[in-house]
């Protein structure tokens, strides 16, 4: 049986069996900083007030398309202790145009993305903490693949308006009991 840590911090897969993670598609992506620190600011008057390091975040996450060429950026937001992102893969394919070789060429899976994303801001802050080697991320991530221009939709909202939403976020510390749990349902 688990502790109830353990318990606290279990996440079922949310990947989709079978599905290729490499296709080009949209993916509306969740990831949380470990035990839901508060790390990269906060929220005043119901907007985000990015610190140090959610500067380095927003670098990162903004750097992306220059090391994956079929990455393409959407809405995104820093939370105080998650972010929330809309990642387009494109097929990097001729077209009109020869066909890339080389590294240009890979179809980057979802997860090698995030991976990179995850390490080099972990990195990045690390450094500015003096913290060399621990981890200010969750082991794991949330993602959901966009199939309709209607759900895109709502997520691109959800996104924009999530810094009005802290009071209620299931992420905010505010909203956890004395052992952690979440008191408040998404």
């Amino acid at each position: 049986m688990m502790d109830s840590y353990k318990r606290q911090c279990y996440r079922r897969l949310t990947r989709l069996k079978n599905y290729d993670y490499s296709h080009p598609g949209a993916y509306f992506i969740t990831i949380c900083t470990k035990k839901r620190h508060c790390l990269f600011g906060e929220i005043q008057n119901e907007e985000m007030k990015v610190n140090d390091y959610g500067e380095i975040v927003r670098q990162t996450w903004l750097d992306l398309p220059q090391h994956y060429p079929n990455v393409q950026l959407n809405a995104f937001v820093i939370m105080p202790n998650h972010i929330h992102g809309i990642v387009f893969l494109e097929d990097v394919g001729a077209g009109l145009k020869p066909a890339p070789t080389g590294f240009q060429d890979k179809h980057h899976h979802l997860s090698e993305i995030i991976r990179a994303f995850k390490t080099f801001s972990a990195k990045r802050i690390n450094k500015l903490r003096n913290m060399a080697g621990k981890s200010g991320w969750q082991r794991n991530y949330y993602e959901h693949v966009i199939r309709r221009d209607e759900s895109l939709a709502k997520i691109r909202e959800y996104i924009e308006n999530n810094p009005l939403r802290w009071a209620l976020d299931r992420e905010n510390p505010a909203n956890c009991d004395k052992k952690g749990a979440h008191v408040l349902c998404k």
